[in-house]
């Protein structure tokens, strides 16, 4: 089981030094989590970036909030159980336009040359084409999308991309 502990590494960036350009879909990779190179769709209208997630159970351990999870089985990696201190629940709204409380885990993410402690919720995604979105708060951090390209940092292996997101 993956699980993320209070002890961050702290030697990790909080921006890159020069502009990183990326196209509107790239392969993510959340070490904590046990994922490498999954496939994130690149949202600046989103806050918050999002992982697809199911079974999401609140727990306490020695005296603070954690929460269980399952990233459910997907053309890339088996289903993984995992679990990680809460930070909080926030309502976010979603993209049908309607509110919801969602829980708010933070995890080292990297995207290209950049590798940093990020916020993201929990969220069930499966009607979503794409099973992780990376939100502002993280693009802040130096990346710039060129929304006519995708991949720009590397392709998906062994996999074709689906129709819907070309």
């Amino acid at each position: 089981m993956a699980s993320l502990h209070s002890e961050k590494p702290a030697r990790l960036r909080r921006k890159l030094k020069e502009p990183c350009e990326i196209g509107w879909c790239e392969l993510v990779s959340l070490p904590e989590l046990g994922i490498e190179n999954i496939h994130a769709k690149i949202d600046s209208g989103a806050a918050t970036s999002s992982l697809h997630a199911v079974r999401i159970k609140p727990f306490e351990r020695d005296g603070e909030q954690w929460v269980a999870f399952t990233i459910p089985k997907s053309p890339e990696f088996p289903a993984l159980q995992c679990e990680a201190k809460l930070v909080e629940r926030r309502a976010i709204k979603s993209s049908n336009g309607r509110s919801q409380q969602r829980y708010v885990i933070e995890t080292i993410m990297q995207l290209g040359p950049l590798k940093w402690i990020g916020h993201m919720t929990l969220a069930n995604r499966q009607s979503m084409a794409f099973p992780v979105l990376v939100g502002r708060r993280a693009l802040k951090r130096g990346f710039l999308i060129n929304s006519a390209k995708r991949w720009l940092l590397g392709r998906p292996a062994s996999r074709s991309v689906k129709k819907e997101q070309r």
